[in-house]
């Protein structure tokens, strides 16, 4: 629409209210025949701007308003407030096209005039005002959409002459009179001032054309209406349609009618209810509980559960076979009942006792942990010696694997369920913060429903399935109450034979269901929990567990899911050991998993871009050969990226003040160089690297200790007042905490003090008191894996930790030599 038509609508140029528009259109509709504005010469064809509606059907004698957003549609109007104000108005067959067609509209409509076009708050969109003058059709119909004029034959409304057909038409103009009063005193739609004006109106036509605007509700019916052509058929159409109303209001009438017969005044639920009963007697439906309860009843029968929850369950089902069926009551009595019967009730899945054929699973499944594997093995075997004795089952351990991430502490689960047939069902705790995940909803609640260990035991199908609780350790808690004393009863064997959950409200066995919980720190599992569960730690894996881990399993799942074939992609033990070491930084195996889906994929593009080069000559040959793509150290970059770490490696040359110590991380094991300095002075101790509380005192007490042997290794009695002494551990970015560095940092200021050097294949690790003591550390197992990486030859370790030399790999023992230390004299002895 041009900027000119819309300044027009601004100012108001042939703006009409419909509170305005004239009672009689009849005459201002003959004025327009008079003048020739309708009609075109005598054949009453002419051109107008085509407006086609969506959802709506414009009748003569009708004003309507809509919106008009379409650009075509608003030029369209924008040609009719150019010329004469009148546009030939359509109805679109298919509402959701933009634009139709003519396939897409029908062909009858109505030629209306504008009477209000308003901007609507400078939106663009254009609030329109028409009122429908004449029944018009479409001659045009070789147009292919886009158009917005359209060339229409006006219909002509002639009434007849003859003196019988005007007998015949006035009757049926009151015919119609006659129905449309009984529509309005049955439904009550019109006033009576409205049914007055409509019965003095003597021209059938219009007559005929404003009932049906008031009355005939549907499109298809209205659009059925308009493109009858002559006035009789149009009146005998209306008669029909009010007369069927007048019968329809008359039977719900009548069906209000004997409801109310049956039910207190004011009671509008009821009689709502009521009604719907009646109604569907009509339709010889049933709508009772009662079909429901017998199914219940009988399931009750047969459920293998306590007297006293029979007889609660009996009552529950009696109340829902005397509530009717819209009761909002019903549909929560019977979502209790379809959950109780839901559950098993002492169903269990049958157990599988081969010993060798469930270790050869759970080695198949995973590669290492043992001790979990051994556990779950003793479990097993106490239960097939008591069913060969014909004794109950115990009741199932309460395991918790505790380790960082990815060290297939839940894939291990699934694994353990599927080797004893059990059901297996994963339930994650991380975040939980509501005691009724756990208990559930009582049933006084809107939505209430059963707590997460009923809805496992639904999922799970038997009474002895496997449940895995993973992150346990995460669960927190707020003003709704603790989760983790909701799961003291649940992981309790001397309690959980008769857990109640508040939604369910009958006591449920879970005594022979296996719980395994998973967590990444054992310091934050609630006491009282911890103190509950028989904890298995799970350290990280060695280079040697994780290479296997790669060839046996994960390279070969990534293969499947990339599509390569076994012979199609082959990985050199030196790239796999390179990827291992210098693409990944953890504990698990999840990085190293994402690395090989990594070259997986490129080695897929090489190997799908070299099949299309031969894909020709293959043909031509009348063979096909499939590439091979070789992973080696050289060309790893090319398919994994850079690599994004580097761990460093022993020195070659001895230096002052230079002591490389060892660390335990999330990740599992490194090596740490701490670096000591002496300067002129004031006695002050500068610790930089970001190291927390507990490594600052441990270089006060390194630092201690040191001054009590000042004698013994000649330092001038001044020393500590004329220097400072600056003690810094490198990659200052990374937090480092920790009292196992203590042997480190008195060798390192010992060295810096005396100018002593020490070996750089050397490296130790241990807590020093400020007597000298050396005491034991945690980790082990990852420091001297982490000093076999570093190319470290010889080791200084605590004696107390002498014991946990075989958690370590033969392989990584026999390539150091360990040197065992009780008293920090021994470390200066062997360093310096």
């Amino acid at each position: 629409m041009n900027d000119e038509n819309i300044k027009k609508i601004k100012v108001g140029v042939e703006s009409y209210f419909s509170a305005d528009l004239p009672t009689d259109s009849g005459e201002e509709k003959k004025d327009f025949e008079e003048k020739g504005e309708l009609a075109d010469e005598s054949s009453g064809i002419r051109e107008y701007p085509l407006l086609p509606l969506r959802g709506v059907v414009l009748i003569p004698y009708l004003n309507l308003t809509f919106d008009v957003s379409r650009e075509l549609s608003k030029e369209a109007i924008g040609l009719a407030l150019d010329e004469d104000m009148l546009l030939f108005v359509t109805t679109q067959v298919d509402s959701e096209i933009e634009w139709p067609e003519y396939e897409n509209l029908y062909t009858t409509g109505c030629v209306a005039k504008i009477r209000q076009v308003v901007e609507i708050n400078e939106t663009g969109i254009l609030r329109v005002t028409l009122e429908g003058l004449q029944r018009a059709e479409i001659i045009e119909t070789d147009f292919a959409g886009h158009k917005s004029q359209i060339k229409v034959r006006k219909l002509p409304e002639d009434l007849p002459q003859e003196q019988k057909q005007q007998f015949m038409l006035e009757a049926k103009r009151r015919g119609v009179v006659e129905a449309y009063q009984a529509f309005v005193v049955e439904t009550g739609r019109q006033s009576g001032d409205a049914v007055n004006t409509l019965a003095e109106e003597g021209n059938p036509a219009i007559l005929s054309d404003k009932v049906a605007s008031q009355t005939l509700a549907m499109l298809k019916d209205r659009q059925r209406y308009l493109e009858l052509e002559d006035v009789a058929s149009r009146l005998t159409y209306l008669l029909k349609k009010l007369n069927r109303e007048v019968l329809m209001a008359r039977y719900a009438k009548s069906l209000n009618e004997k409801v109310k017969e049956s039910v207190e005044k004011g009671q509008r639920e009821y009689f709502l209810r009521e009604q719907m009963k009646v109604s569907q007697q009509e339709l010889g439906e049933s709508g009772d509980n009662r079909t429901i309860a017998e199914e219940f009843r009988e399931k009750l029968a047969n459920l293998h559960v306590s007297e006293h929850a029979k007889e609660k369950l009996a009552k529950e089902i009696d109340k829902l076979a005397n509530y009717a069926p819209q009761n909002p009551e019903a549909a929560v009595l019977r979502n209790y009942l379809d959950t109780v019967f839901d559950l098993s009730w002492g169903q269990m899945s049958e157990l599988h006792y081969d010993l060798k054929k469930i270790r050869r699973r759970l080695d198949k499944d995973h590669y290492g942990l043992e001790q979990v594997k051994d556990r779950i093995m003793e479990y097993i075997a106490v239960e097939k010696l008591r069913l060969l004795k014909g004794e109950k089952g115990s009741k199932g351990p309460i395991l918790c694997l505790v380790g960082p991430p990815g060290v297939g502490k839940t894939s291990v689960a699934s694994s353990i369920a599927a080797s004893m047939g059990r059901s297996f069902v994963r339930m994650s705790l991380g975040g939980v913060r509501d005691e009724a995940e756990i208990r559930g909803h009582r049933r006084t609640y809107i939505g209430s429903m059963p707590g997460r260990i009923i809805n496992a035991m639904i999922q799970a199908d038997s009474d002895n399935p496997l449940i895995l609780m993973d992150e346990i350790d995460k669960l927190a808690a707020d003003y709704k109450g603790d989760p983790s004393s909701a799961l003291l009863e649940v992981l309790d064997p001397e309690q959980n034979n008769s857990f109640r959950d508040h939604y369910l409200e009958l006591p449920y066995d879970l005594s022979h269901v296996l719980f395994i919980t998973t967590a990444n720190r054992a310091d934050q599992i609630p006491p009282a929990l911890y103190d509950r569960m028989e904890v298995i730690e799970l350290s990280g894996y060695t280079m040697p567990e994780k290479y296997e881990i790669a060839k046996r399993h994960l390279l070969p799942k990534q293969m499947r899911e990339n599509a390569l074939e076994k012979k199609q992609l082959a990985f050199t033990k030196p790239a796999m050991q390179d990827l291992i070491s210098n693409y990944t930084a953890e504990a698990g195996v999840r990085q190293l998993e994402r690395h090989l889906a990594k070259i997986c994929r490129k080695a897929a593009l090489q190997i799908a871009s070299a099949e299309d080069e031969q894909k020709e000559e293959s043909v031509a040959e009348g063979e096909s050969s499939l590439a091979v793509v070789r992973v080696t150290p050289k060309n790893l970059a090319d398919y994994a990226g850079k690599a994004r770490f580097h761990y460093d490696k022993a020195g070659k040359k001895p230096l002052v003040g230079l002591v490389r110590g060892l660390a335990w991380t999330a990740a599992g094991g490194d090596t740490l160089e701490i670096e000591a300095l002496t300067m002129p002075g004031h006695g002050k101790l500068n610790i930089t690297g970001q190291l927390g509380d507990v490594m600052q005192e441990s270089c006060q007490v390194a630092l201690a200790y040191v001054r009590s042997r000042a004698e013994q290794y000649e330092i001038a009695a001044d020393f500590f007042e004329k220097h400072d002494i600056h003690v810094h551990v490198p990659e200052g970015a990374t937090p480092k905490d920790g009292p196992s560095a203590g042997i480190t940092l008195v060798t390192a200021i010992l060295s810096a003090i005396t100018k002593r050097k020490v070996e750089p294949s050397l490296a130790m690790t241990g807590e020093v008191t400020l007597r000298g003591r050396v005491l034991a550390i945690g980790g082990l197992k990852e420091k001297l894996i982490a000093a076999d990486r570093a190319q470290i030859k010889t080791v200084i370790i605590p004696e107390d930790n002498r014991k946990d030399l075989d958690d370590v790999p033969e392989s990584v023992r026999a390539k150091l030599l360990m040197h065992f230390v009780e008293d920090a004299q021994q470390v200066l002895d062997l360093a310096l």
